[in-house]
């Protein structure tokens, strides 16, 4: 028998914690408090933990306007008027992007069907979109709704494909099926950095790659990829990409989200819905009645944007870079192992992980099913240990209809975090 003493040794977790070079970034976020005692959170995917420099930022914006009002839109330092270029440079280390390539703006549908707009563009022999089966509802409508309101059909021209491998997720293989039998049909491809439910990471650089050898358009929904990997936008020749900054960027609840589009698409005369703060700025206060666009990602942008939603983001990317990117994907395949191991050590006639086990094709999330526990199988199961988890302050989230995410963040979970949640589904299954 092995064995596993070693992986469950508390006293061996708080070591290899103690000896993080990353450590101290965990002090710079507020992590709630279940009982007295600090929560194990788990879910930097769908909410990221508040870091404590974003209260100042807010703060500063507030004070601006108290004691300057329509003034603090030119008076340094952090002037609004220019608010939004200040997340610029650090926003496209993090997305592996040129500066002018991002920016901060709306919300991730709605920039998603800004992006659609220009970059969606169906004929009778393109009309068609390509995506995955099971992608988050907000995406599948949106993608519905751009077929419709061109005049085309979902049912022939939204193409879902369906995973081909055995715990829900799809091979490279079957997207590049997918791309040779559609191909000539094929006005865009809009596919997920990370999937949602699964967990599962693509390859961004080789969809794009087979999606411009078809003929189509590629843009990429980073949200749950943004700030859990590192990503090449840029030299991954992306057409455009949307995300959110709320998830693994920590920038708070329904943040400003942000936006790529690559750099030969900068002084394109494509179509888009145009606003003022999207205009040349050159020329923007001269009030004219013709759009001339900036040059770049800021060139989509339709009204000033929300200073007060911004700030949370300055305060979150000046941690993302201080720490960086690679270093953050190193410690996040530690602990994501370290997951991994505890689970398939002890743990496997309860739980299975649905994310796929090689590293390239994951990040920190992993999506797992509960077998059985307690008398109970299935979902039933699965709400039960969810539960159960939640009064022992160890949060992840569940998503229908049946996976508990679990995803440990290198900026402020620890292997202490870990080794509890696995300790806690081995109490809730001896009952």
């Amino acid at each position: 028998m092995t064995d596993h003493s070693n992986l469950f040794d508390a006293d061996r977790a708080r070591a290899l914690d103690a000896a993080d070079p990353l450590r101290d970034f965990r002090n710079e976020f507020h992590i709630p408090v279940h009982a007295g005692a600090p929560q194990a959170y788990f879910c930097g995917n769908s909410l990221g933990l508040q870091p404590k420099g974003a209260r100042a930022m807010v703060t500063e914006v507030l004070d601006k306007w108290a004691n300057e009002a329509v003034e603090g839109h030119f008076l340094e330092p952090a002037p609004w008027m220019p608010y939004h270029a200040l997340v610029r440079d650090a926003l496209a280390e993090v997305v592996g992007a040129q500066s002018s390539e991002v920016v901060a703006m709306n919300s991730l549908t709605a920039n998603l069907h800004l992006m659609l707009v220009s970059f969606y563009r169906p004929t009778r022999e393109r009309p068609a979109i390509l995506m995955e089966a099971g992608a988050f509802p907000s995406d599948r409508h949106a993608l519905e709704s751009q077929v419709r309101f061109h005049g085309f059909d979902p049912a022939t021209d939204l193409i879902e494909l369906q995973p081909d491998e055995p715990d829900g997720t799809i091979s490279m293989a079957a997207i590049e099926r997918a791309i040779a039998e559609h191909g000539p049909r094929l006005a865009a491809i809009v596919w997920p950095g990370v999937q949602y439910r699964t967990g599962q990471a693509f390859d961004l650089e080789e969809i794009a790659r087979l999606g411009h050898a078809a003929g189509a358009i590629v843009g990429f929904d980073l949200a749950h990829a943004v700030g859990n990997l590192p990503v090449q936008l840029h030299d991954a020749d992306a057409d455009f990409a949307v995300w959110c900054h709320y998830k693994y960027m920590n920038s708070g609840p329904g943040a400003v989200a942000g936006c790529f589009v690559h750099e030969r698409h900068a002084n394109t005369a494509r179509p888009r819905f145009a606003g003022w703060w999207g205009h040349d700025q050159s020329t923007r206060f001269k009030m004219g009645g013709h759009f001339h666009p900036t040059p770049g990602a800021d060139g989509w942008q339709l009204s000033n944007p929300p200073i007060l939603g911004l700030a949370p983001l300055r305060a979150s990317l000046d941690v993302f870079h201080r720490a960086g990117m690679d270093r953050l994907r190193a410690r996040s395949l530690e602990l994501t192992a370290y997951l991994e191991a505890l689970i398939r050590a002890k743990l496997s006639d309860t739980l299975q992980i649905v994310t796929p086990r090689e590293a390239g094709r994951r990040g920190a999330q992993l999506s797992i099913r509960v077998l059985q526990g307690r008398g109970l199988s299935g979902r039933a199961a699965g709400r039960d240990l969810f539960e159960f988890l939640a009064t022992r302050g160890v949060l992840g989230d569940w998503r229908e209809p049946n996976v508990i995410r679990i995803s440990p963040a290198p900026l402020y979970n620890t292997r202490e975090d870990i080794l509890r949640f696995a300790n806690e589904v081995d109490r809730w299954r001896a009952g």
